[in-house]
């Protein structure tokens, strides 16, 4: 990736770029939502796919000369069915919030009501928040957290489903660190009599290496990123059981979508082969024994793990306990080279601008070869930087910790 055309063409804009590369080769990255793309990925993102119209689907295209988009939309369909297991798969949704969004107009009108999880508890956006279409279109009815484990509890779920009788029940976190039981939501929503969709945008890759059970033979409709976890291209994918394929697709396109990305389908088509060797079952392992190492690392240097550990790739650390918020948190670890992202924890007094606690997350320093040991060290990096929040000089040297560290593991 010299980027000679670009250097020539638009020195600004390879400027970023550079400097971008830098920022992550020379950062630890903690972002639970982020990985590292393949070099295989990322040529195949960047290549002459970018020129290519192709609305419609394989066989079935508005524009001619798409016989080679084809065969990478259908390479990306049948490995994702070989994957997931799923009947049905669509890989044109640009995001994941526009694969929720495909799913809830193909099955709700507006003003059906929706059981997902609260935003503040873990949720997303784009399952009922009122700021989103989601929570615009429809009538939402939250679940939530245990106060005092911190998690799911799956009898307040039936009983709210029994009181509301949603139309769907969303399951899917962004910031839930514990294991979900979709056969429990699926007799939930059997129970109730709704349709059951999972968001498995965080956990897909946990999913797809068989260490985190499947929402596939529960639920009517999975919905996921293939960035994150599964360690592909940023965008959006749809499963579901055969009865809904034609519903799906014709939401999709033309229902909230024109020409498909193509040259993102066949990096996808490329991350969903990757997810299919030995080794990538081998790094997703890898990414939990990190976490819970890491969740592990902090509860011993006195931090407050929300729930008491995790059971995937991510933590919520509640900072109530350490004077600092999480805004204060973000901005003294990036300081330090270690970048993570403020978060509201269930139960928050701080609004989502500030907050009272920060996500933490193993998916990047894991792709980076990242193991146990230098877990241990990072914990005890963000400790001394929360410790010592005010202190340039402590920041500093900490600063050169990670530097240090980061050399040892290149990205690319």
């Amino acid at each position: 990736m010299a980027f000679e055309n670009l250097k020539s063409t638009d020195p600004e804009v390879y400027e970023a770029v550079i400097k971008e590369l830098e920022r992550e080769q020379k950062n630890i990255v903690l972002i639970a939502s982020e990985n590292y793309a393949s070099p295989a990925v990322l040529e195949v993102q960047g290549s002459v796919f970018t020129n290519k119209y192709a609305e419609g689907y394989p066989g079935r295209r508005y524009y001619g000369g798409c016989e080679y988009a084809d065969v990478t939309e259908s390479l990306a369909v049948g490995r994702a069915k070989q994957l997931f297991g799923a009947d049905h798969v669509n890989v044109q949704p640009h995001s994941g919030s526009q694969a929720n969004m495909a799913v809830l107009f193909s099955v709700l009108k507006p003003g059906d009501t929706i059981l997902s999880m609260r935003l503040s508890h873990g949720g997303h956006l784009s399952h009922g928040a009122s700021i989103n279409f989601s929570g615009i279109f429809y009538k939402i009815v939250f679940y939530g957290v245990n106060r005092d484990t911190g998690y799911i509890d799956y009898e307040e779920i039936r009983r709210l489903a029994l009181e509301n009788k949603p139309k769907i029940i969303l399951v899917g976190a962004s910031a839930y660190s514990r294991t979900i039981d979709f056969s429990v939501f699926s007799d939930i929503a059997k129970e109730s009599g709704a349709y059951l969709m999972a968001d498995i945008a965080h956990i897909a890759g946990l999913v797809a290496a068989g260490l985190h059970p499947s929402p596939v033979p529960y639920a009517d409709f999975v919905t996921t990123t293939t960035h994150k976890t599964l360690r592909g291209p940023r965008g959006g994918m749809i499963m579901c059981k055969a009865e809904y394929a034609k519903a799906i697709d014709k939401m999709i396109f033309p229902g909230i979508q024109g020409g498909p990305l193509v040259h993102v389908i066949a990096a996808k088509a490329v991350a969903l082969k990757e997810a299919l060797s030995p080794q990538f079952k081998d790094y997703q392992a890898m990414v939990i024994k990190n976490a819970r190492k890491l969740a592990e690392e902090l509860i011993k240097n006195g931090f407050k793990i929300f729930s008491g550990g995790t059971d995937n790739h991510l933590m919520l650390v509640d900072l109530n306990n350490k004077d600092i918020t999480g805004k204060e948190a973000e901005e003294a670890l990036g300081k330090a080279g270690i970048t993570v992202n403020k978060n509201v924890i269930p139960y928050d007094e701080r609004p989502a601008t500030i907050t009272s606690g920060i996500r933490l997350g193993t998916p990047c320093v894991t792709t980076r070869g990242m193991g146990e040991t230098e877990i241990v060290e990072i914990a005890e990096i963000i400790s001394s930087v929360i410790q010592n929040n005010n202190d340039y000089e402590a920041i500093g040297a900490l600063r050169n910790r990670v530097e240090t560290l980061c050399k040892r593991f290149p990205i690319y």
